[in-house]
């Protein structure tokens, strides 16, 4: 199952905490998987893969396997501290349409990923090498932290973190985040006036 995609884009609008506690607190990504540039932003649906340790032979060919639209999400086995993306399979990724990168791995050349304004999310940089060795999986579901994630999800990463919202619950994630939105800016209106959060949020 895939969204619409005027539902994804509509979902990209909102930022990731808003997204995350409207969802009801449900598929946040690891802390640690941030944008290689803070300025990065990422929204598209899926398409998973499974690097075995040291190998990115999935992460080619997801590239030719995903929907042009398509954000590679990847996790890594055992072994992330290595440079599973970098410069060659950015611009591989970009010629296909692909939408940008959340990996639960490291990356590198990320002057040129910079450069090129592919959205990169990682666990961090590691000029480390990467070999071809087959195995893990492409295109099946996979799990980053406690979050289990399949091909059509929705996914959406900014400078904040990266949550993932399944395919089906994306118009109901949509509603419940314009509705947040809403009530967060009555809250700013109401500090601007000169109430003071205790008196608004009521806390006891």
């Amino acid at each position: 199952m895939r969204p619409d995609p005027k539902l994804v884009k509509k979902l990209s609008e909102f930022g990731t905490a808003t997204i995350h506690e409207a969802a009801g607190q449900i598929g946040t990504l690891p802390g640690y998987i941030k944008p290689t540039s803070q300025n990065m932003k990422v929204c598209g649906t899926v398409y998973p893969l499974h690097c075995l340790a040291r190998s990115n032979i999935n992460l080619h060919e997801a590239i030719y396997k995903a929907q042009a639209g398509d954000v590679l999400v990847g996790s890594i086995d055992n072994f992330p501290d290595a440079g599973y993306w970098g410069d060659i399979l950015t611009n591989a990724a970009q010629k296909r349409g692909i939408t940008g990168l959340v990996l639960d791995g490291c990356v590198r050349d990320a002057d040129d990923i910079d450069t090129l304004q592919f959205p990169v999310f990682s666990r961090g940089l590691n000029i480390l090498g990467t070999d071809k060795e087959r195995g893990g999986s492409v295109g099946e579901t996979i799990q980053i932290g406690e979050v289990t994630i399949n091909e059509g999800d929705v996914v959406i990463g900014d400078r904040d973190g990266v949550v993932v919202i399944p395919a089906d619950k994306v118009a109901e994630v949509i509603e419940a985040s314009q509705v947040r939105e809403d009530k967060e800016d009555d809250v700013r209106r109401r500090l601007k006036a000169g109430e003071s959060s205790l008196e608004i949020y009521k806390f006891p």
